[in-house]
C-alpha cells in the first residue's frame, strides 16, 4: 500500500490520512502531569502542540481516481460502480417496455436512465413550491422526456420526418430543440422506448449518453464546411469522436456531464463547454483549430480557458480523448456540486492541465497557437447567408425552440420543394436549412412563414432562449417556455418602432432553476427562476436578474443588482422597461452588455 506521505492532491497538497475523527486540541499542561502533559515526564507534549499549531490544515480526498480513490462518495458513484449505465438499455428492452413503469427499478429509474437520454417528466399540477428531493416521489410521473442526439445538428429530410413521426406517434406531438442542438421530446411511455429507438437508429440518430455523467452531444457549427469565414469543416472530427469513444464504457463514468464544441466558426458558445476547439490559423501550420477546457454555468459559473495549442483537424479525436481521460481520472468525485472539470482546472491552472495532457495522455507536446479574433456578437445563422458552393442557407427562428410534428413534418415538406435535403440546428434554439438555390429561398420562406417560422424575426423572437421550465422539469421553480413564447409577440407590439431602429441584438434568456440550461449568465437580460416571498410570508414564481452577459468579445458573467428579484408576473413589464432605458441611454453603437457596466443601479431596476 502507498503510504499517505507520496501521494499528493490535484492541487499539490498532500492527500488526507484516513483516520478517525479528529482530536481536540490538547490543552498545553494536562492536569496530574509534568512537564507540558508528557506522562513520561518529557517535553514531548509542548512538542507535539507546537507541531500542530504549525502544520498546514490537510484538505479532504476529491474521490479522484488516479489518487488511488476509487471507493465510491456519494450515493450517485455507488450507482455507477454497482453497474455501469449504459447497461440499462437491456433492461429497458427486456424487463421495464414490458412490465410497465411500476416495474423500474428506483437506481435505473432516477440514474442510470439518463444514459439513455431519459429522465421523468414533472407530474403535472404541482407549482414550484413542490421542487426538491422531498417530493421527487409526488413529482415523478409514469412519463419521460427523450433527449436525441444530433451532434453537430445535422439532419437529412428521412431523420425530420422521423423525428416527426415519433412526436406525433408516442409524444402527444412535443419536439423542442434544445441549445445543445438536441431534439427533446416529452410524453414518452416506457413501453414504446425500443420502438422509438428503432425508428431513430434506422435513420441513424440515437439518445445513447444524451444525458448522464458522460460525454453528451457535441456542438459543432450549423453551416460546417459551407460557410464562407469557417477556417476548417470540422465536421470529421465530430463524427470520429462519435464513432470511437460514444457508448464506450470507458468513457462512460465520468465525474459529472461532459460537453464538447467542436466547430471552424466561433457559433457554438465555445466558452461555456468543458472542452471546445475553435477554428484558428497558425501562422507556419495553416488551418487548425484552438484548444480549450473548463467552462460551464449553472450555480459556480467559468468561462473557459485557452490551453494554448494549436490542434491539427485529424489530431482533435485524440486530444479530445486526452482531456476527457483526464477529468475521468483525476475530476472530483466527492462532491456533485464540484465534480465538473471546471473545478480541476480552477485548482490546477492551465499549465499544469497542459502539461498532464501533454505528459500523461497523449505523450507528445502540443504546438503553441495563436488565439481566435472573438466575434462581436452571436453568429446564429438566422437569415439568409451566401454559402461557398453558390447556393443559400436559410436560418428560421422558432420562439424557444418549440416546435412540434406538424412543424418537422413542414420544414421536411418545405426543405424537399426547395431542392434541399439538409436541415441543421442551431445552438440558440434555431434552425436553418442548408443548400437552396437562389430561385427558391421566396418560396421556403413563404412556405414556412405560414406555419409560424421566419428568417426575419424581430430582434425579440430572434435572440430568445427558455429551457424547459415548470410545465415539464421537475427541478424547475418557474414556467419558462410558454412565459417566453407569450413576451414575444407582445414586445413586438409595444416597442415596434425599437424593432425597427435597435441595431444591436438584445438576448433575453429564461431559465427555470439555478443549473443555466438556457445560459442566463451570459445573456444581455437573464432571468433565473426562485421562489420569491410575495410580502405575505407566500413563496411565489420569481427570477433572479443578472444583466449584461455575453461570449465572445465582451465574454463575461452577468451583472447581479443586490436582493434584486422581481416576482414571474412582472417579467413582460420590467423587460420591456428596461429595455427602453438602455435605448435612451445608449451611445452610438453601444452593445447591451457594455451598457449594463456603466448603468446606473436606477436604471437595471
Amino acid at each position: 500500500m502507498t503510504s499517505t506521505t507520496d501521494l499528493t492532491e490535484a492541487n499539490g497538497s498532500p492527500v488526507p490520512e484516513k483516520s478517525g475523527p479528529a482530536r481536540r486540541n490538547r490543552p498545553t499542561r494536562a492536569a496530574g502531569t509534568p512537564n507540558g502533559g508528557d506522562p513520561a515526564g518529557g517535553t514531548g507534549g509542548d512538542e507535539r502542540a507546537v507541531r500542530k499549531k504549525t502544520r498546514p490544515a490537510k484538505r479532504r480526498a476529491e474521490g479522484q481516481w488516479k489518487l488511488g480513490y476509487r471507493e465510491p462518495l456519494n450515493a450517485n458513484e455507488q450507482s455507477k460502480k454497482d453497474d455501469n449505465p449504459l447497461n440499462v438499455r437491456a433492461r429497458i428492452e427486456n424487463i421495464y417496455a414490458r412490465q410497465g413503469f411500476d416495474s423500474i427499478d428506483k437506481g435505473d429509474l432516477r440514474g442510470r436512465f439518463r444514459w439513455m437520454g431519459l429522465y421523468t417528466q414533472r407530474t403535472q399540477g404541482y407549482d414550484g413550491t413542490y421542487t426538491g428531493d422531498d417530493n421527487a416521489d409526488l413529482l415523478e410521473a409514469p412519463y419521460f422526456m427523450m433527449r436525441v442526439r444530433t451532434d453537430g445538428g445535422q439532419l437529412d429530410l428521412a431523420q425530420v420526418r422521423t423525428l416527426a413521426g415519433i412526436s406525433r406517434d408516442f409524444a402527444r406531438g412535443t419536439a423542442d430543440v434544445t441549445d445543445r442542438q438536441n431534439i427533446q421530446f416529452h410524453w414518452i411511455e416506457i413501453e414504446n422506448v425500443p420502438e422509438i429507438w428503432r425508428r431513430l437508429e434506422e435513420v441513424g440518430l440515437e439518445t445513447t449518453e444524451a444525458c448522464g455523467d458522460c460525454p453528451r452531444g457535441m456542438l459543432g457549427s450549423p453551416l460546417a464546411g459551407l460557410h464562407p469565414d469557417e477556417v476548417v469543416d470540422a465536421t470529421p472530427a465530430l463524427r470520429e469522436i462519435k464513432r470511437r469513444y460514444i457508448g464506450d464504457p470507458e468513457y462512460s463514468n465520468l465525474p459529472r456531464k461532459f460537453k464538447t464544441a467542436v466547430s471552424g466558426l466561433q457559433d457554438v458558445v465555445h466558452e461555456i463547454n468543458d472542452v471546445a476547439f475553435v477554428g484558428v490559423v497558425h501562422p507556419e501550420h495553416g488551418p487548425g483549430l484552438d484548444l480549450w477546457v473548463g467552462g460551464g454555468l449553472s450555480t459556480n459559473p467559468m468561462l473557459a480557458q485557452r490551453v494554448g495549442a494549436w490542434i491539427p483537424l485529424d489530431e482533435v479525436p485524440d486530444v479530445w480523448e486526452g482531456v476527457v481521460a483526464i477529468f475521468r481520472d483525476y475530476g472530483y468525485r466527492r462532491l456533485r456540486s464540484k465534480a465538473r472539470l471546471k473545478f480541476l482546472i480552477k485548482d490546477w491552472g492551465i499549465e499544469r492541465f497542459r502539461q498532464v495532457l501533454e505528459d500523461e495522455y497523449l505523450h507528445r507536446k502540443l504546438i503553441d497557437g495563436p488565439a481566435p479574433t472573438p466575434p462581436t456578437h452571436p453568429i446564429d445563422h438566422v437569415g439568409i447567408t451566401d454559402l461557398t458552393n453558390g447556393l443559400k442557407a436559410v436560418g428560421f427562428s422558432a420562439v424557444s425552440g418549440r416546435l412540434s410534428a406538424e412543424l418537422l413534418d413542414a420544414i421536411a415538406d418545405a426543405a424537399e420543394k426547395a431542392g434541399s435535403d439538409d436541415v441543421r440546428l442551431t445552438p440558440y434554439q434555431k434552425l436553418v436549412v442548408v443548400n437552396v438555390g437562389d430561385d427558391k429561398v421566396a418560396q421556403l420562406e413563404a412556405d414556412l412563414t405560414v406555419v409560424g417560422l421566419t428568417a426575419r424575426p424581430s430582434i425579440w423572437r430572434r435572440n430568445l432562449i427558455a429551457c424547459t421550465g415548470l410545465e415539464y422539469c421537475k427541478l424547475s421553480f418557474t414556467e419558462t417556455r410558454s412565459r417566453s413564447q407569450s413576451l414575444v409577440p407582445l414586445l413586438e407590439e409595444r416597442m415596434a418602432q425599437l424593432n425597427e431602429t435597435l441595431d444591436v441584438p438584445v438576448t433575453i434568456n429564461f431559465n427555470g432553476c439555478p443549473n443555466s440550461c438556457a445560459r442566463v449568465q451570459v445573456a444581455d437580460i437573464g432571468l433565473k427562476g426562485q421562489l420569491i416571498d410575495d410580502g405575505n410570508g407566500k413563496p411565489v414564481e420569481g427570477f433572479q436578474v443578472h444583466l449584461g452577459g455575453s461570449l465572445g468579445e465582451d465574454s463575461a458573467f452577468g451583472r447581479k443588482l443586490r436582493q434584486h428579484k422581481i416576482y414571474a408576473t412582472e417579467a413582460n413589464e420590467y423587460i420591456e422597461r428596461i429595455v427602453r432605458n438602455f435605448a435612451e441611454q445608449r451611445t452610438n453603437g453601444e452593445r447591451f452588455a457594455q451598457w449594463a457596466v456603466r448603468a446606473d443601479e436606477e436604471a437595471l431596476r
